[in-house]
């Protein structure tokens, strides 16, 4: 991968990090594992990126970055990490000092990381708690994963089951709709909403024809982009409990062996940061271990 920067945006805001939230109120979706593979990404491409774990009951990328580090001990590799904040709820009685509390300790830690990153990427919790509310109203730019399947769309809109018609947003459409108007109120800004499809199939099939052309009309109607996803892939699982991303396995001290399901899970993750399009980030082609693995078949 091969990015460069474009150029220096010149306000104080224009200095202060990019915010990329991941969020969905339905579990499960690839949240953690596309905010993992997006931090590795910038990363690798030269930008400083801070993380904020708004999940502190599971900490998927928490436990993530420290799979990552128990990997670096063991075996000497030495890898990228990003500056990394937890949010934990507050302990208070009251709901209304408890949100108070914890909106401001998110907002600190935030501030810190956007003076001195270029990124920083907001993982949410996958229910609709307070704390997800304010990480969304916090995006510059909003990516929601979602598996390829209506359960998961039901979340976005509602369908007519005999004519397959959108006939409007759901519960989370609606919450995201709440922080756009609130940002645009507030800081006078837009909120860029991506929503990237999960655990595509690789074979056509009239499921797949039919969430894609639901997700399309809804995407017109209520004003999201659609980005590809990535694939129903085992490798993206595998790398967890290392620490490691699709991005990192060209060092051979990792231990992974690049095989072409690699390269082609590899080329999603590059296909991802090109769609969201993001300030600064310019996305290259495979790179030569790539090109090696792929003469190697």
């Amino acid at each position: 991968m091969r990015s460069r920067t474009k150029g220096k945006r010149s306000s104080a805001e224009a200095r202060m990090g990019h915010v990329i939230v991941l969020g969905n109120e339905k579990g499960g979706s690839g949240k953690s594992t596309s905010a993992m593979h997006l931090i590795a990404g910038l990363m690798k491409a030269g930008f400083k990126v801070g993380c904020i774990d708004l999940d502190s009951r599971q900490r998927s990328i928490s436990r993530y970055l420290e799979n990552r580090r128990q990997l670096c001990d063991r075996t000497g590799l030495r890898l990228s990490f990003p500056r990394h904040e937890v949010i934990d709820p507050s302990t208070l009685d009251s709901r209304e000092a408890a949100q108070r509390e914890e909106e401001a300790e998110f907002e600190q830690a935030l501030f810190e990381l956007r003076a001195t990153c270029d990124f920083v990427v907001v993982d949410c919790p996958g229910s609709d708690v307070f704390l997800s509310r304010v990480g969304h109203r916090a995006a510059d730019t909003l990516i929601t994963p979602m598996n390829d399947s209506f359960v998961d769309f039901d979340l976005l809109g509602k369908v007519d089951p005999d004519t397959n018609e959108v006939k409007g947003p759901s519960i989370y459409s609606e919450m995201v709709w709440e922080a756009r108007k609130r940002k645009a109120m507030v800081e006078g800004k837009s909120i860029d909403w991506v929503v990237m499809r999960n655990r595509l199939s690789h074979l056509d099939a009239k499921n797949k024809r039919r969430v894609q052309q639901v997700v399309t009309n809804l995407a017109g109607r209520i004003g999201f982009r659609l980005a590809p996803g990535f694939g129903e892939r085992v490798i993206f699982r595998e790398m967890f409990p290392m620490g490691l991303t699709l991005l990192d396995i060209i060092d051979d001290k990792a231990g992974v062996q690049l095989s072409m399901s690699h390269v082609a899970a590899r080329q999603e993750v590059r296909d991802l940061l090109t769609a969201l399009r993001l300030p600064g980030v310019e996305v290259g082609s495979n790179d030569d271990k790539d090109a090696q693995a792929a003469r190697a078949v």
